[in-house]
């Protein structure tokens, strides 16, 4: 069974159909004990950083998520479900992320247009079964202003080229999160996706 996780924001249509595609039981719940007792949950999320915290703090989710990933059962985090893994985001100075992965999560500068939005490929810099059948080239839909910087680069999965490269998707352990949308990314999102559930379904 997977928990998508309802916390007040999100895209939660989108990636209800992309699971409902590959067949999964899926259940949204922002009940803190089935997200704690879940073998799987997903955060999908579009908006501030700021915001998430607190609406996850103010459901009592922030302690079940992080009791979710300490019992070592398996978390996909999307787009802010991504970001709100690290220590703290520049997008809400002072708001602490879940602080699961050490780091910060600082806004684009230079030249480009922010948000970056659109299609872009990514560059895979480990050996994962999470990208059985994708490989570096492969294009995915990005919408975000912000970006995670890891203290450890041991943690990078893939990374983005935008002006300059930037992480796109981080793994450790139990955990995988993307900055781009799966669910917004056709056939190689759906096969992201699958290879998450099989994963998720060996352990």
């Amino acid at each position: 069974m997977v928990v998508v996780i309802d916390y007040g924001m999100g895209n939660l249509k989108s990636v209800l159909n992309a699971f409902s595609r590959l067949n999964a039981d899926i259940v949204i719940s922002s009940d803190p004990d089935v997200v704690r007792n879940a073998p799987v949950i997903v955060l999908p999320g579009v908006g501030a950083f700021g915001r998430c915290m607190e609406n996850l703090e103010k459901r009592g989710l922030t302690a079940a998520i992080k009791g979710h990933i300490r019992d070592g059962k398996r978390y996909l985090g999307i787009c802010l479900g991504m970001q709100i893994l690290f220590e703290s985001g520049d997008e809400t100075p002072g708001t602490p992320g879940l602080g699961i992965i050490k780091g910060t999560v600082p806004r684009f500068t230079g030249s480009m247009k922010v948000p970056h939005m659109g299609w872009n490929s990514v560059t895979l810099t480990k050996d994962s079964p999470m990208f059985n059948g994708i490989q570096t080239g492969d294009y995915f839909y990005f919408v975000h202003s912000y970006y995670c910087a890891p203290s450890d680069p041991g943690v990078i999965a893939t990374t983005t080229d935008y002006g300059d490269p930037f992480v796109s998707s981080v793994e450790t352990a139990n955990i995988f999160a993307c900055q781009f949308h799966p669910e917004k990314s056709q056939a190689l999102g759906l096969k992201l996706l699958r290879n998450f559930l099989d994963i998720a379904a060996d352990r």
